[in-house]
This record gives C-alpha cells, structure tokens and sequence, in this order.
C-alpha cells in the first residue's frame, strides 16, 4: 500500500508547475487524493485535485509497467473539496469516487464520480436519488439510483426510504433502521425497531423501551422513552405517558423538553398553533403551543380544528355540528359524523345505518353536494372526489368516483377505481384497466405516461415514480422507462427463476415462480404446473365484483447446489371484514431430479421424526418466554406433512395463523439446528444431498 506522501510526490509530477493540490475543507495536511481501482482491473488507479487559476481539476494516473502516466486530465467544479471517499460496488471490482463541494456556509453538493470512456463521469446529474430494488435470492433487497438508472448506492438494504430534509433517508437493514447520506454512509447505524420521516428536523423513532425523539445527526434528544410521541407539527409533539395508572397527554418541544406536562385525558396535533385537548368528561379545551388556555367547551367532544371551526356533540347520543372558536354555534348538530373544514368546505355523513349518505357543506351548513354517496374525501386544489356504491347492497365493497369542484360542479363522471390528489394541477387516477394523470379539468394529460395496472403515478424530483400492481418503476414524462425491478432471478449460470403476473381481474393479482434451465423439460413444466396451482393462479372472471381482494407473490428464499426453495405467499381479504387471511406455503424443489420434497424426505425411513420434533416444539413453548402468546394446550403434534422450510443450518417448522396462537402472532415458527436431529435425518436421502 502507498503511504500518503508516496502518493502526494507522484501527483505533484503531472500538475503545472503553477498549480496547487487541493486540501479537503480547512485541513491543509489531508490532500484530496485517492488510490482506487476505478477500471475495475484488479489495479489500483491514483485520482488526485489541483488547482489552476481558480479553477478545479481532476487528474487519473496509471500505471503502466513501473511508471505512472495520465490517463484523465479534466476541468472539474470551482469549488473547495468538503470531502473525498470511496464508494465499493458490488457487482463489478470498479470503484467509485464520492466528492462533497463546498458551494458556501452550510451549502453542499454531492458528486458520485465514474469511470467512463476514458474520463471521470459525474453519475448524479441533478443531486437526486431514487430508492429502488432488485429481485435476488433471499428476497428484495433495496439501494438508490440516479436519474438514469444507475445504481449510486448498491442494493443491500430490506427497505429504502426516500431521501428528504437534510439529504439523509431511512434504510431498514437485519430487521432494523438506520439513517444514511447520499454516499451510502451511515448517519445512524441500524438500531431501532422504526424510524418514523423526519418533519422539522425531528424524527419519532421506537425500541424496545418505547417511544423517542432524534434530531437529523441521529442524536437522541428525549432524556427517556415513552408510551406514544406522534409527528411534530408546529413545533410540539403530542405524548402519551402513564400517571397514577391511566394515560394522560401532554407535548414535547423540539429539543425533547415537556413544554406542556401529561395531563389531559385526550389530546390532537397542533394546527395553526393551535389543539384541541380533553380535560375530563364533557370539558375539552382549545389551547396555544405553550398550554395557554384559549377557550374552554363544556361538550361530550370537541374537535376537528379547521377554519376556525370546531366539530362538536353535546351528548353522548347527540349528532354533530360546528361552533366557532369563541363556542358560538354555527351549525346545528345534524350530522352522523363530520369532518374538519377546510378551505371553506366539509364533509359529513347523515346516514342512519350502515350504509354511508357523505355531502359536502360550506360554513352555513348548506349542502354544496347533496348527501347521498357512499364515499367522499377532498383531494387539493378546491377538488372533491365523490364515490358511488360498487355494489349498492354491499357498499362495503367499495366505491367508483368522479371528480367535482368545491362549488359542486362535476367534472367527471363515476369512472375512476383509484384517485389520489392534485398537485400541480394533476391527479393520478385508474380506471378499472390503467392508470394515469388528468387534469383539473377531468381531461387525460395525453403527453403523459399510461400504466397498465392499478396504482399511483406522481411526479418525483424529475421523473414519475410509477408504484403500480405492487412494483416500483420510474419513467420520464413521455413514458421512457428508467429503470423497473428485475422480472429474472439468476440462481447460477445454468438455472434461474423467471417472475410471472397473473392479473385477470382488478381485485385478483398473482406474481408466481417460473423455473428455467433444467434438463428434463418434461419435469420442468410438470413443477412450473404445481407452482401455478400453490401460487393459486385460476379460472377468474374478468368482468364480476368479487367479494374479495387477493394478493399473491413470492421470494427466492434459499438456493444452494441443486436445491431452491421458494416461499410463495399471499394475503386474502373479503371485504368488510375486520381483517384478511395471510398465506405461506414452500416449494423445495430438487432442479437435477425434479422432485418437490416435503418434509418426511428429510428424514430417516421409519424414525419417529414427528414425535422428536413435537418434543421440541413443546419444550420450546413450555420453556421459552418468546413462545409465551402461544394458546395453553393447543400444540400436540407436528403433521407428518407439516409446513416448513430450511437454509444451511436448520429446520424450521412454522403453523399458520390461529393454529396455535392469536392472529396478531401471525406465523409462529421453531428453528431446530440440524445437529439437534441429527441422528434422524437421512444425509443419504437425495433431499439432503440436495444442498450438502
């Protein structure tokens, strides 16, 4: 390895003789120079900065036998030098070069340098990068692009969150969050159970003593944790901590101090500096960002804040209506619900059972749109969306909306399956068949991009990020695609798992595996069959109302030697009900023999495989604090053809839910090491040596 002066004496030979190196920041002593291997072959390249006449310069040597020469003399940005690190890649040897240009006090840009056709090549063109992932073995793993499509920080992460205040962004790494810079560098090393998005340079975060806060340096700014702290609005956060064994609210300021101390039986976020707070049965308070007490409301609630107004009920079995500030009535209780005003406009509901009569009102109670629709929600710019029953005697189901304006003109008609809001003068909508934009004025934006599929599209630092049917893609306004997640997972270089989309009506949508690359083409399809069939790929008619909503996918979870194993899973939901059924079954599948293994495989002929592992189990629930939610005397035995799955070192037996445990639990699973049970597993059988 070159020591720094080494390098510092090379350089200095190819600058001009009336140039200077480049220091990093104020630090004379720290050169911005790197050793690298930025071609990628196998040998380390040396890029060093100079300066001629105000001006930056870039400079690549190699070596060629036992001298260096030039191979990049390049006029660069005319900016002092913050920071200079190498980036590794994953796919390739290459290296890449990260630079930081300091543009001013506190103003910072941040280069991604590549080497490319023979000179160093800036690969984040407009400072931006888009979090996107890969299809691998293992499941989805998540890193960022640039505005090509290029991948600036390499996919390693379970989630990527998008880059916001500070150019930081939340990465989800072995179950946990952490924070990063645009250089991929952690800010925050993955440590908690959740990171909530930053507002006002604060972020919520959870571990396993409860709720705090952190500033955007990842600091931890609450001297302790507690029951609930939501979002920071105006400056304060609302809390929840546990007083004389009830909770109690109260609100934390940004530097994580009880600005208003936990006494209010309810509470609400701040809005206009302004919330709404509980103080004991029929007495609720509007209070200032210091606790001050505005006004006082003797009614069984108040709340919703907007406009001025306040919903209120004056009794338990009361309906609602509206008063000002003051507690002057404005609107006589009248409705079954209603939300906050905004804009001069609100929404309420007048209906008497369980089917929904939503309209809309301006500030004297007169209705702007009749109520008598099953669904209705603002969505920007003096825009309503306005819902119909899909099915007036199961309303349940959903709704079919157009669009109208805040005088209660329509603008469309019911058409649309999906709306989400207007910005900009544009809406993404889909219509049973497609998604897109339209503008204010109902009409299709024919220069934009049409998606097959339901879902939303919304401009996003450039481009249109397309998340639609479950999968993240990003186009350029005429529809050119960027970059869209892999659809073949490459095992080796003879096998591969290849994505199929099954999508034959819009409440029914299957991705299922397609194995390639065995020999016996006969087998091959045989198993791609049966994986259709897990997969639940059937018959579905494409112009019924189903009853319910399913969602198929799947992951490569294992892959070693001739064995792959294949975690197919989905989640069922029939609507109206309080919660739909998930679903996970695997396919161990043998790519030489074609066989689907199933758990007996593994084991010696005749041994007594389940009563040794139901032992286990047992112990397990009976002994292990972890297993403490499983039902007491549920668990008996293992089936002899139980659920499972397996990687390099264990077994893992899994039920579904409510088998042995609550819902919330949802899949409740063992891990037996192999040399637990060793003595009963066949290491001759040909499921075994399938991946030993």
């Amino acid at each position: 390895m070159f020591s720094e002066i080494y390098l510092k004496n090379i350089v200095k030979r190819f600058i001009p003789n009336n140039s200077k190196l480049v220091s990093l920041g104020d630090n004379k002593n720290k050169l911005a120079i790197a050793l690298l291997d930025l071609d990628g072959d196998g040998k380390s390249e040396i890029a060093g900065f100079y300066e001629l006449n105000n001006q930056i310069y870039s400079l690549v040597l190699k070596k060629d036998y036992n001298s260096w020469k030039v191979i990049s003399n390049k006029k660069q940005k005319g900016y002092k030098i913050k920071m200079l690190s190498i980036i590794p890649t994953i796919d390739s040897m290459a290296s890449r070069l990260a630079i930081t240009w300091s543009k001013g006090k506190n103003n910072f840009e941040t280069n991604i340098l590549k080497w490319e056709n023979g000179n160093l090549r800036n690969i984040i063109k407009n400072g931006m990068l888009y979090p996107a992932s890969v299809n691998v073995v293992g499941g989805r793993k998540w890193g960022y692009i640039n505005n090509s499509g290029d991948f600036i920080i390499e996919p390693q992460y379970e989630y990527a969150y998008d880059f916001g205040e500070n150019n930081i962004a939340i990465v989800k790494k072995n179950n946990l969050y952490g924070i990063i810079d645009t250089l991929g560098s952690y800010i925050l090393q993955p440590k908690y159970n959740f990171i909530d998005k930053f507002h006002q340079d604060r972020s919520i975060v959870i571990d396993n003593d409860g709720f705090k806060i952190i500033d955007e340096r990842g600091q931890e700014i609450t001297s302790r944790s507690y029951n609930y702290i939501s979002t920071f609005r105006d400056e304060r956060a609302m809390f929840s901590d546990i007083r004389e064994d009830r909770y109690l609210y109260g609100y934390l300021d940004r530097d994580g101090k009880e600005i208003i101390p936990p006494k209010y039986e309810d509470a609400s976020d701040f809005k206009e500096k302004k919330a709404i707070v509980k103080v004991s049965d029929s007495k609720y308070q509007l209070i200032d960002i210091n606790g001050n007490v505005i006004n006082e409301y003797n009614y069984d609630f108040v709340g919703n804040l907007g406009d001025g107004l306040l919903v209120f009920k004056e009794g338990p079995d009361s309906k609602y209506g509206f008063i000002d500030e003051d507690g002057n009535v404005l609107i006589s209780p009248r409705y079954t619900s209603a939300q906050a005003f905004n804009s001069g406009v609100a929404i309420v509901d007048v209906s008497e059972d369980y089917t929904n009569k939503y309209g809309l009102i301006d500030k004297k109670g007169d209705f702007i749109i009749k109520a008598e629709y099953n669904d209705m929600r603002l969505i920007g710019e003096n825009r309503v969306g306005v819902g119909i029953a899909i099915d007036d005697q199961n309303p349940f189901i959903g709704s079919k909306y157009a669009i109208a304006d805040t005088k209660g003109n329509f603008i469309t008609d019911f058409i649309y399956y999906e709306i989400s809001n207007y910005k900009n003068g544009l809406i993404s909508v889909y219509d049973g068949k497609n998604t897109f934009f339209i503008d204010k004025d109902g009409k299709r934006v024919m220069h934009l991009p049409v998606v097959k599929g339901k879902g939303v599209l919304a401009f996003y630092n450039g481009l249109i990020k397309s998340d639609v049917d479950y999968r993240i893609s990003y186009l350029t306004r005429n529809g050119n695609i960027i970059w869209e997640e892999n659809t073949i997972i490459p095992l080796n270089n003879k096998y591969e798992v290849i994505q199929e989309k099954f999508n034959p009506n819009r409440d029914y949508l299957v991705y299922y595996p397609r194995i390639n690359g065995m020999k016996d083409n006969e087998k091959q399809n045989s198993i791609n069959e049966n994986l259709k069939n897990m997969s639940k790929v059937k018959e579905i008619s494409s112009d019924i109302q189903l009853e319910y909503n399913y969602l198929g996918d799947f992951v490569v979870e294992f892959f070693k030697n001739n064995l792959v194993s294949l975690n197919l899973h989905g989640y069922e939901y029939y609507f109206g009900a309080a919660h739909g059924m998930p679903s996970k079954i695997y396919a161990h599948i043998d790519l030489e023999n074609g066989k689907m293994y199933t758990l007996e495989d593994l084991f010696k002929k005749d041994s007594a495989y389940v009563k040794i592992i139901s032992d286990i189990i047992n112990y397990e629930i009976k002994n292990n604090e972890e297993y403490s939610y499983v039902f007491p005397d549920t668990f008996e035995e293992i089936r002899k053809d139980h659920t499972f799955y397996i990687d390099e070192n264990a077994l893992y037996i899994y039920f579904t839910p409510y088998e042995i445990a609550p819902y919330a639990a949802g899949f409740p699973q063992f891990r037996i090491p192999y040399d637990k049970i060793m003595d009963i597993i066949d290491t001759d059988g040909q499921f075994w040596k399938s991946f030993n």
